[in-house]
């Protein structure tokens, strides 16, 4: 059976690098293997989770598995709470705009709630953000035009869509 090759510590600096590298070729599968090889040697290295966290969003909506959950249990692992929010809101919208992709019903009331869900945690982050940081601000703004752009609007019946029940 084959086996996967460990990673030296020595390497993780270059492989970080690299999967940064990846994420920006849109190759979002190569990255979070670089990553996973990194958290299999660093189990707590901060950059490689933020990356392997996006490089899993990068996938929504592909027909890839991706897996929101696993991306969430990723963002417990942060040790900033600030990036906890931050990253759990970048999920949200991510998995909003992967929903307006499909044809579906009810994909804009799905979009919706991702985005409503994702604004809760960017307002959370801003909260507590470093002095000078406004990323939460820039991504909760985006979400505002995205509800605009897209016409989306909370569902009329049934208490709201329940968005996780939709992957």
């Amino acid at each position: 059976m084959l086996q996967l090759k460990p990673l030296s510590k020595d390497s993780i600096p270059k492989a970080v690098t690299r999967a940064k590298h990846y994420r920006l070729l849109n190759e979002p599968i190569q990255a979070e293997s670089i990553c996973r090889d990194i958290l299999k040697v660093e189990p707590d290295h901060q950059l490689a989770l933020l990356i392997l966290i996006l490089a899993i969003t990068d996938q929504f909506g592909a027909e890839k598995r991706s897996s929101p959950a696993e991306a969430q249990e990723l963002c417990s692992q942060l040790s900033s709470e600030y990036e906890q929010q931050y990253y759990h809101g970048i999920i949200e919208e991510r998995l909003g705009k992967a929903a307006l992709n499909r044809d579906t019903p009810r994909v804009k009331y799905i979009a919706y709630e991702h985005y409503q869900n994702a604004m809760r945690f960017y307002e959370e982050a801003e909260k507590i953000r470093p002095q000078g940081n406004e990323d939460a601000v820039l991504r909760w703004n985006a979400c505002v035009r995205g509800i605009q752009e897209f016409k989306l609007q909370p569902a009329k019946d049934r208490g709201g869509v329940q968005p996780y029940l939709d992957v």
